[in-house]
């Protein structure tokens, strides 16, 4: 096997494997034998999930998450240079997005090893599909300011720049602050902008809805808290 970093998505919540993980992706997992993770016990279950076969205590694990020390890293790619492949493995969906994952990368790149993204999932790229928005201009926009007031001029910026630049703005919240952010969405923005709200990609509980702003004030809004969401907005 290839000495290379592989980008491993995972799945984005409770989802059958077979739906969203290509079988080359599998056989390429399977023959892992050094990960490096954002969450250690994700992970291990997303790896039996993938072959039952897998001896989980064989593995070495790394992990990289918001609170690792990035001046620390450099070791977590030793196996590399000794000529063994090693997986990155985010929480769920793609690594490296909006991920700690992408310190590791930038590391590799700077060590000139080889990269190599394997095709998974995408909540962000799987919401703006399913939006009807500005597919050729868009920017994801991470987390919004948690207190109201600020929140509510971001908002606002972003809803400028929808405008502006015909730009579609993408944008998360912590899944129990969902609700909150709805809330802020609704009275902030204008009545004609397009709001979408994608929550539980590929998952059973999957909600994908665009309307207007005016639309979802009449509308009785989805109960999505504490449901992984993207939300879109759009002129």
């Amino acid at each position: 096997m290839e000495a290379a970093l592989y980008l491993i998505p995972t799945t984005l919540g409770d989802t059958e494997i077979e739906r969203v993980i290509p079988e080359y992706n599998r056989r390429i997992i399977s023959a892992i034998k050094y990960f490096i993770v954002e969450n250690l016990r994700s992970a291990r279950r997303f790896l039996k999930k993938i072959d039952r076969a897998i001896d989980i205590d064989t593995l070495t694990f790394f992990v990289l998450d918001e609170h690792t020390d990035l001046t620390k890293i450099e070791p977590f790619l030793a196996p590399l240079k000794a000529g063994f492949a090693i997986g990155v493995i985010s929480e769920a969906g793609c690594p490296a997005v909006a991920d700690p994952g992408a310190a590791i990368v930038a590391l590799a790149h700077k060590k000139s090893f080889r990269i190599t993204p394997l095709v998974g999932p995408s909540s962000i790229i799987m919401a703006l599909m399913a939006s009807g928005f500005n597919g050729q201009n868009f920017a994801f926009n991470g987390y919004l300011p948690a207190k109201p007031d600020a929140r509510a001029q971001r908002i606002k910026q972003l809803e400028s720049r929808a405008y502006k630049e015909k730009q579609t703005q993408l944008f998360i919240e912590a899944p129990y602050r969902n609700m909150q952010l709805l809330s802020s969405l609704l009275s902030s923005l204008k009545g004609e902008t397009k709001l979408c709200i994608a929550a539980g990609i590929t998952c059973k509980e999957e909600y994908i809805r665009t309307k207007s702003v005016s639309e979802w004030k009449k509308s009785p809004l989805p109960e999505i808290n504490k449901i992984p969401a993207i939300f879109l907005l759009y002129a």
